[in-house]
């Protein structure tokens, strides 16, 4: 088969079941009490089915059966995948405490991580390629994918945030494993998530009919963390640490951000709060749906600099680095880890806006002079 052809298979056979899914995956819900319950912390004002990411899974496995990439290692990385999800609806049904989370997150990441898939090495700009050899790749490994994984599922705040989140993501990984180094097994394994994701976001949307829980959330974090380490990480010709963090700047650096406002604050690391991005722009104002998609904004311009950042000279990559710390800046303003919550940088694009007031007072002023 052509590569056209594997990629269009891919993508509608993983994304009608994913969509026909989620209806048997309601009524399991129902039957096994895992709804979401209405809370002070959460959006949402009605009972909602969660444990959706079933529906993902079964996509992805259905996508899997038709392309069949061929990646090194990957029944150990499946089998991680399975224990992800497992441990994802053990939460969605019990709400474990978080140890037991992270048990589940530790085992399936050391099963394909002991099998041979690390990071093996770095490369940063100014210093070259940091090989990562022994316990030390073992470590980072590590790191990664449990970091990856909870990243993604803590920006699940919002109904289609996660899912349009990762399928943005996933297209400029996809772009980039055609584009600069062909690793097409990648390529294919970005279609069939991007092709699930999109199946359950029909339902997902606001108003979702039905959340993805920590079954679809953790699965579609360790499926990130996998796909970067064993596509990103093993290209020579990318700042290999740079360009994994761009892609998924939005979800790590909520994270990052997080912790460090709990530390400022002299709060628990792991005690949940009501100020990460996506609820920092509903206070703002916006509405939910409006909300989700400046965020789906901010991920693509993220996306579209880290595909720019690996096709352009070393010099254009300068310019497109200060952009993009700008833009964290900017997230970290939002977020309220700048200066106790300071925003001078918003303040100041603020101000150089004209206000709906004077902008009144010029229109009246012209229709009199008129």
């Amino acid at each position: 088969m052509n590569i056209g052809l594997n990629m269009t298979l891919g993508l509608v056979v993983s994304l009608i079941v994913s969509y026909v899914l989620v209806f048997p995956v309601i009524k399991l819900a129902k039957k096994w009490r895992m709804m979401d319950h209405p809370e002070e912390r959460k959006i949402h004002t009605q009972i909602t089915p969660r444990m959706g990411g079933l529906a993902i899974f079964g996509g992805v496995v259905a996508g899997l059966i038709v392309v069949r990439p061929d990646i090194p290692n990957f029944i150990w990385i499946a089998v991680g995948g399975v224990i992800i999800v497992l441990t994802g609806l053990l939460d969605d049904r019990y709400q474990v405490r978080p140890i037991i989370k992270l048990t589940g997150q530790l085992m399936a990441t050391l099963i394909p991580v002991i099998a041979g898939v690390t990071i093996d090495f770095v490369s940063i700009p100014f210093i070259g390629i940091i090989q990562l050899n022994g316990v030390l790749g073992f470590v980072v490994t590590v790191l990664w994918i449990i970091g990856i994984t909870n990243a993604i599922n803590l920006i699940d705040g919002l109904d289609g945030l996660a899912t349009g989140v990762t399928t943005i993501s996933l297209l400029s990984i996809a772009v980039m494993a055609l584009a600069i180094e062909p690793q097409i097994a990648i390529f294919y394994l970005c279609v069939i998530l991007i092709g699930s994701n999109i199946g359950f976001l029909f339902h997902n949307f606001n108003p979702a009919s039905i959340y993805m829980g920590d079954t679809g959330s953790l699965f579609l974090g360790y499926s990130m963390a996998m796909i970067s380490t064993v596509g990103l990480f093993k290209n020579v010709t990318l700042f290999s640490f740079i360009i994994p963090v761009i892609v998924l700047a939005i979800p790590l650096f909520d994270t990052l951000f997080s912790i460090l406002r709990r530390m400022i604050n002299k709060q628990k690391i792991m005690m949940p709060d009501n100020k990460h991005i996506h609820y920092q722009i509903l206070n703002a104002g916006f509405s939910h749906r409006a909300t989700v998609l400046i965020i789906y904004g901010f991920s693509a311009l993220f996306g579209v600099l880290a595909i720019l950042f690996s096709l352009t000279p070393f010099i254009v990559s300068l310019g497109i680095t200060v952009v993009i710390l700008i833009l964290l800046h900017l997230f970290a303003e939002m977020t309220g880890v700048v200066q106790k919550g300071k925003r001078p940088l918003i303040d100041m694009v603020t101000k150089s806006l004209p206000s709906s007031e004077k902008r009144n007072k010029k229109e009246e002023k012209s229709k009199q002079e008129q």
